[in-house]
């Protein structure tokens, strides 16, 4: 395994992620387009999700492919940031055809951030304007931080972010991660070592090792008093791969991809947090063995989720009306 040239979910050919954000509200949205329709497949583990179009992914239903990804800060209201790139995407004339009619189809999902210290008594609903803008900026290199769905992201007791990592495998498969983080806890609180660090590559996260054994945050603590509830608790994630998958082979990389999730969060997939991993396979890549290709690309794609949630924490960045610091103003 190598990471790939970027570090992000991009080094899968023919996918480009978008991301859009106001500063004034302190949220914001990213799109993952294919340069052609991909397979895709959903896990959702957390108890309390907010998701749009993800029952056509299961396998036994009739779609077998869909022309982008959305994820969103904004609660409920985020889920129209797939309605701005609905609107664009048809009026690119992209999506499925029936008979005249053309139907992108585009699956979401959406995090907390409505409690950040952002405005939000907006009149209009503003993320539809931010889905369209995300698709439009759409490319092969993006800012990963505190920018699109991580803008406004928060964890326990830090900025959240959006994080993105791959890894190359010797089949020749490549596989990446793409994450808005707004989990409770990713970072031992008293030294600010990352949970995700036995997987880091390099010093992509800071390079400062596993925490001290007998960390105090090593078990759950007060949640309450930690903010646990009234901030949200939601972490969003697409892990990619260019292997030839069916629907039914995307919904288990999905699943196991959940795995960097539980290794990175403490908590995850909680009553209160809508955790959800979609999984992307844009099909250039054959498999050789139907058994240990899907095996090692599952578990590059829990590594690199690991890997990319870290990531987002440790590049968020201070703005005016932060509620909490960033990683590198408590711990850098």
């Amino acid at each position: 395994m190598k990471v790939g040239p970027r570090n992000l979910i991009t080094d899968v050919a023919g996918l480009r992620v978008g991301n859009a954000q106001d500063p004034s509200l302190k949220s914001g949205s990213t799109v993952v387009i294919g340069d052609k329709p991909f397979v895709a497949g959903v896990s959702v583990m957390g108890g309390a999700p907010g998701t749009r179009e993800t029952d056509m992914l299961a396998p036994d239903k009739l779609v077998n492919e869909i022309d982008a990804l959305v994820l969103s800060g904004g609660s409920a209201f985020g889920l129209d940031a797939s309605s701005g790139v609905v609107d664009a995407l048809r009026a690119q004339g992209r999506g499925l055809a029936v008979g005249e009619a053309v139907i992108p189809l585009v699956s979401s999902a959406i995090l907390f951030d409505l409690l950040n210290g952002g405005q939000k008594d907006w009149i209009e609903n503003p993320y539809r304007k931010l889905g369209r803008m995300a698709l439009n900026n759409a490319g092969d290199e993006f800012e990963i931080g505190s920018v699109g769905a991580g803008a406004g992201a928060l964890t326990g007791t830090l900025k959240g972010g959006l994080g993105s990592a791959s890894i190359v495998l010797d089949s020749g498969h490549t596989v990446g991660a793409l994450v808005a983080v707004n989990s409770f806890g990713v970072v031992s609180h008293n030294t600010g070592e990352f949970w995700a660090a036995p997987w880091e590559v390099g010093s992509e996260f800071g390079g400062r090792g596993i925490a001290p054994q007998g960390d105090p945050l090593a078990k759950p603590v007060s949640f309450k008093m930690q903010g646990f509830s009234e901030k949200g608790n939601t972490t969003i994630a697409i892990v990619a791969t260019d292997a030839v998958l069916d629907k039914a082979q995307a919904k288990r990389l999905a699943t196991v991809a959940q795995d960097g999730m539980a290794r990175a969060i403490l908590p995850s997939h909680t009553p209160v947090d809508g955790d959800l991993v979609f999984a992307a396979a844009t099909g250039e890549v054959p498999l050789s063995d139907a058994v240990h290709d899907p095996l090692m690309i599952g578990h590059a794609a829990s590594l690199c989720l690991s890997r990319a949630i870290a990531r987002g924490i440790y590049e968020a960045t201070p703005e005016p009306g932060d509620i909490l610091p960033t990683w590198r103003q408590k711990h850098g």
